[in-house]
């Protein structure tokens, strides 16, 4: 049953709520009020407006504390961000983040709001202790710059002609790799092929094989690419599809052999969670290793606690 929050209002002392100020909440209607105007939340009707709060937060936003302010999506988000304490504040910011960022690649929307993500970033660096969540210990402000930095031009590629996707693409994940010292190499051919480049990892050689197409990557692709890491036995390799990969492409390529997979959406939440790239590459591996499974989603080798 999603919980209540039946007590909020009669805390007892020493209970903890949010430190959202009136700056920030200002800024949270206009994060969330550009798309259908003032009193609404994103694209949420009155129904995905609270399945959207059960299912990701396991909170009943239709109970009456929540409209002790006005009964208005806007004003019960507001009720709540207030009702709560930074964690959960936290919580809720995060999934809403990530609905309005899927609502803009989405639909091909500009954002409206001016440095919209750094603000966002501000706000929740300041409310979990200018630290990354999971009480990890705060990274560099020049780390966390960068970091940031490439979750936006990750995001602003999509924006590119067609024909320059691929290439900025590549681009970017070379000096991503280069930020986190895996000493990557530009594309070069080898016995007549293409390859996107290669990196070092722990003392491994990887080839990459970058793709941004408009449709996930199917088994072709996978085995074509595996096909060029046949030509040296010691290589290893992953492929990195901005789309991701076709749920049918990858049963049909069946179990990795020396090749592992990660998506765009893996590298934009690593860049948003503040995990680093070999983190993520390194958890892969070992997944990949262990299971025969050639992809599995950041989402499931990070949980959120």
């Amino acid at each position: 049953m999603p919980l209540r929050y039946q007590d909020a209002g009669k805390q007892p002392s020493g209970y903890d709520m949010s430190s959202l100020t009136r700056s920030d909440f200002r800024f949270i209607e206009e994060l969330v009020e550009f798309i259908r105007g003032r009193g609404y939340v994103l694209d949420l009707s009155d129904v995905t407006f609270s399945e959207f709060f059960a299912d990701n937060l396991n909170v009943d936003i239709d109970d009456a504390i929540y409209a002790e302010n006005g009964g208005s999506k806007g004003k019960r988000l507001r009720t709540f961000l207030t009702k709560v304490d930074n964690t959960n504040a936290i919580k809720a910011l995060e999934v809403l983040w990530a609905h309005r960022v899927g609502y803009l690649m989405r639909t091909g929307t500009s954002d409206p709001l001016v440095n919209a993500e750094g603000r966002y970033l501000t706000l929740i660096q300041r409310l979990n202790g200018s630290g990354p969540a999971g009480g990890e210990p705060p990274r560099p402000v020049s780390d966390r710059a960068k970091i940031e930095g490439f979750r936006t031009e990750l995001y602003n590629l999509r924006d590119l002609p067609a024909q320059q996707r691929g290439y900025a693409f590549e681009d970017f994940l070379t000096r991503v790799f280069k930020e986190n010292k895996l000493e990557p190499r530009q594309p070069f051919r080898n016995i007549g092929e293409q390859i996107d480049g290669s990196f070092v990892l722990d003392g491994e050689v990887y080839l990459l094989e970058a793709k941004w197409t408009q449709n996930p990557t199917p088994a072709a692709d996978l085995r074509a690419f595996h096909g060029k890491l046949d030509k040296a036995t010691w290589t290893r390799g992953v492929f990195i599809s901005y789309t991701g990969f076709t749920s049918e492409g990858l049963s049909a390529y069946g179990r990795a052999q020396r090749l592992f997979c990660v998506e765009g959406r893996d590298l934009y939440e690593a860049f948003n969670r503040q995990i680093p790239l070999v983190d993520l590459l390194r958890s892969k591996i070992r997944r990949a290793a262990e299971t025969g499974e050639p992809f599995v989603p950041l989402e499931i080798l990070f949980p959120k606690p």
